[in-house]
């Protein structure tokens, strides 16, 4: 059953990424999926940095909502954001390489909450951010093959 689910979570995390244009235009690569799990790289580019030569938070918050989004929909339920906040704990410089892993904290009914922690390359924390999620009446993918 294990194996079952982590093969669901990876189809839903590959037909994801290919409708996901905004995320695949960020350079973000999603690294992992897993049921209730998920992982998302992204470099700082030039053209991520606001007027102080650092990372643009909202671009921080994107990666981190991506794992956020991943994790949440891995069960093969469309699952949105129904909140999310974030904690900015040092800046990302340009080259960084930035990871997002988000884990689920707590999944009932059709509501989930995930803590998504921000590692530079050095693992030094970037961010926390933290995110609810609302389940749709829909499925991510219609058809699934065993």
């Amino acid at each position: 059953m294990e194996a079952q689910a982590q093969a669901l979570a990876e189809a839903v995390s590959q037909a994801m990424y290919e409708r996901d244009v905004a995320v695949r235009a960020l350079g973000i690569s999603v690294v992992e999926a897993r049921p209730g799990r998920a992982s998302a790289s992204m470099r700082v580019r030039a053209d991520m940095l606001n007027g102080h030569a650092i990372c643009h938070g909202g671009l921080i918050f994107t990666l981190a909502d991506t794992a956020f989004a991943y994790a949440c929909n891995s069960y093969n339920k469309s699952t949105v954001a129904a909140a999310a906040s974030i904690d900015f704990l040092r800046p990302a410089r340009l080259g960084d390489a930035l990871t997002a892993v988000a884990t689920e904290r707590v999944r009932s009914k059709r509501s989930g909450i995930y803590d998504v922690a921000v590692h530079n390359q050095h693992g030094e924390a970037v961010a926390l951010f933290r995110g609810r999620s609302h389940e749709l009446a829909s499925a991510v993918l219609e058809t699934v093959t065993p």
